[in-house]
């Protein structure tokens, strides 16, 4: 499975627990903010951390946006870093653009400047916002406690036709199995003989240390 490449815009609280959250979940994250004891600070807890004034075109522009699957803006009440840099990266042809907006009004104006998805910080925080954007690795994700977590997981595509028994995923990716379903079905005690099917979802647990590691 590739590493999503994501970049996270604007490092206030709800940005740098996006951001922090999609690195643990095991994507390439750039963060950027244009404090400088901001980006000191956040240094070390994602993938890269940039300084940039992100209302300067040339700025974000120099950000390489490009290269991203996602770009994700998160400058708050900042209207006009937001605009800039939803343009450049539409500009540049990003796949996803993204934007967290806290009013209607806020979200009309980004839906018309190019915006795919809205997040809402009010009703989602980081980290289910972060498990939204890697969705296709994590079905959902619940945060038990600070260290323990509970993921819905597809089968992956090497798992399929091979039994729990010999995936060993406890001792391989430190992660118990609770349960699976197969879609439209009920969660059920698997059978650590029977061999998984690909439209099969597991319900695992998860320490926090191993979720970055196993992605």
């Amino acid at each position: 499975m590739m590493k999503k490449s994501i970049a996270v815009l604007g490092l206030g609280k709800y940005g740098r627990s996006l951001a922090e959250n999609l690195y643990l979940m095991g994507a390439d994250v750039l963060a950027v903010d244009s404090d400088e004891k901001v980006v000191n600070d956040f240094s070390g807890k994602c993938t890269s951390v940039v300084q940039a004034n992100m209302e300067n075109e040339e700025e974000v522009v120099a950000l390489g946006l490009k290269n991203m699957d996602i770009v994700v803006s998160c400058t708050g009440t900042n209207i006009a870093a937001a605009i800039m840099s939803v343009a450049v990266a539409k500009e540049q042809g990003v796949p996803l653009i993204v934007a967290k907006a806290s009013t209607d009004r806020t979200a009309s104006i980004l839906r018309k400047i190019g915006v795919d998805k809205i997040l809402d910080p009010e009703g989602e925080g980081g980290m289910r916002s972060a498990r939204i954007l890697l969705s296709s690795s994590f079905k959902d994700f619940w945060e038990i406690d600070d260290n323990l977590y509970v993921v819905e997981l597809k089968v992956r595509e090497e798992w399929i036709g091979k039994t729990l028994i010999e995936l060993q995923l406890r001792k391989n990716h430190m992660m118990n199995v609770v349960a699976l379903k197969a879609e439209g079905k009920k969660w059920r005690f698997g059978n650590p003989e029977e061999p998984l099917r690909q439209d099969e979802v597991l319900l695992v647990a998860m320490e926090k240390k191993d979720l970055k590691k196993w992605q």
